[in-house]
């Protein structure tokens, strides 16, 4: 009924796969390796939260597991909610949130999950799921959780905090405390992974591995020499999970595709840009690439927002640089402007730098590609005044390695501003207001005219919003 046909009227062959034995294929069928570790970790699927493994040409062999009701994910779930961020998959706004804090309540933590063997346990005094289940709604479309910590969290921690309360410097120490112990069990993990497999690689997976700041410590804090985390780590890349297990190991097909990149999502040809752009009843100029790269380069350097739509959208959470909010990353109140004149969002959140890859070692401590902003490093401590709108509060910053290979426009027009300003990085955050990530012409130019954005560029089309032409009743946000 779902597809429209009856079910007797469905030829093809369905293959059931299990939820972690996805995310080990997502995250090592399309690596570039041939041998790795593996290490799947999420909130619950299949009533397993994590799964090891070790990998070899097409075939892996499973090692340890961890059974419901035991997950760090719930771990992370449970705290993000006592934090007063109720939407399903805010946890990364504690992550952003973790920096600013210290680590003052790591020892409670550490009582509430605590390694166990070669895996870890929780201690279910201070959780629900196990005797209620973890209840879920549906508002709009998008799934909400309840809060499935017990009274004993409150009783020892303290009342949690409700949304739109100030977050206060005890919150940030919570957060820094979870993001502490979360590492811990991670890393725990991770080592004992390497001692059963002796590998030097390693394929992180599973919605924990959107942890990014845990991703960008793998190398500095385990034996692991070389850690890959697919676009789609989450649920999401379930999806392609599952085609390359049973393409590779039910069918016995061999290994020939490597994901280096995440633009598989939707494209829209200028044709279809202009469509949108005269429907909106907006004014535009048409400019070939090298035009378009210097008209934007100097909007960058003139201290406007620009929005850029280019090519195929994005596949997984992340903009990066096909859906794009662009801005310069050397401007102090670049991050105040974004916030408060576009985004709407809290202020502790951090923008992240897109960096030529070329450049990454001169700029951070660590030299890994990072191309779906999947691992944060610290960065150099003589550049972090040159970029203060992409540093963190800790010095880090959420980088998204820039590759000609697979973004040559973007290369471009990264190169162009390192020319003009000696900087080869350009602030990015995903083209959006409190909403999905725009896939549409038409969703871009709403999203630009509800926001105080100075320019959108669609395709090789230019929208400025300070041009003589552009309508008077558009000239600030509209909002609906």
């Amino acid at each position: 009924a779902a597809v429209g046909s009856a079910r007797s009227d469905l030829k093809a062959q369905f293959h059931r796969i299990e939820h972690h034995q996805t995310h080990v294929a997502a995250g090592f069928l399309i690596s570039p390796f041939d041998e790795a570790a593996i290490l799947s970790v999420d909130g619950m699927g299949d009533f397993t939260s994590t799964l090891t493994a070790h990998g070899l040409g097409t075939n892996w062999k499973d090692l340890d597991r961890v059974y419901f009701p035991h997950s760090l994910g719930y771990l992370y779930s449970v705290v993000t909610m006592y934090l007063g961020f109720p939407n399903y998959g805010d946890e990364y706004k504690v992550m952003g949130l973790a920096p600013y804090g210290e680590p003052e309540f790591a020892e409670f933590l550490r009582r509430m999950i605590r390694p166990k063997g070669d895996v870890f346990e929780l201690n279910l005094d201070y959780f629900t799921h196990h005797q209620q289940g973890v209840k879920m709604t549906w508002n709009n479309g998008a799934p909400v959780l309840a809060p499935f910590h017990s009274g004993r969290l409150e009783k020892e921690l303290g009342p949690m905090r409700k949304p739109g309360e100030e977050v206060t410097h005890r919150h940030e120490n919570i957060a820094r405390s979870l993001q502490t112990v979360t590492e811990e069990i991670i890393t725990h993990l991770l080592q004992r992974l390497h001692a059963k497999t002796g590998c030097t690689n390693v394929c992180m997976t599973g919605g924990v591995a959107m942890n990014s700041v845990a991703n960008g410590k793998i190398t500095r804090m385990t034996p692991f020499e070389n850690v890959y985390v697919p676009a789609g780590a989450a649920d999401n890349g379930t999806s392609f999970g599952a085609a390359f297990h049973v393409w590779n190991r039910t069918l016995g097909k061999p290994r020939g595709f490597v994901q280096n990149h995440a633009y598989w999502g939707s494209a829209f040809d200028d044709t279809a840009c202009a469509a949108a752009i005269r429907a909106a009843g907006l004014p535009s100029q048409l400019f070939d690439q090298k035009a378009l790269v210097e008209q934007t380069t100097d909007r960058l350097l003139a201290g406007k927002v620009v929005g850029w739509y280019q090519g195929r959208m994005e596949f997984g959470a992340r903009a990066l640089g096909n859906r794009t909010l662009l801005a310069d990353p050397r401007r102090t109140d670049m991050r105040d402007i974004i916030n408060l004149r576009i985004k709407f969002r809290e202020k502790f959140r951090p923008f992240a730098p897109s960096i030529l890859e070329e450049h990454v070692s001169d700029w951070f401590e660590v030299n890994e590609p990072a191309p779906y902003m999947e691992k944060v490093f610290p960065i150099r401590a003589e550049r972090r005044a040159q970029i203060p709108a992409v540093t963190h509060v800790d010095g880090s910053g959420r980088l998204q390695t820039v590759s000609k290979l697979t973004n040559p426009l973007y290369h471009a027009l990264i190169s162009r501003f390192l020319e003009k300003t000696g900087v080869p990085i350009v602030l990015n955050t995903s083209l959006n207001e409190n909403e999905p990530i725009v896939r549409t012409p038409a969703e871009a130019i709403g999203c630009f005219l509800r926001t105080d954005m100075d320019a959108l560029v669609l395709g090789n089309h230019l929208i400025d919003r300070h041009s003589p032409e552009f309508p008077e009743k558009f000239r600030r946000a509209v909002r609906g």
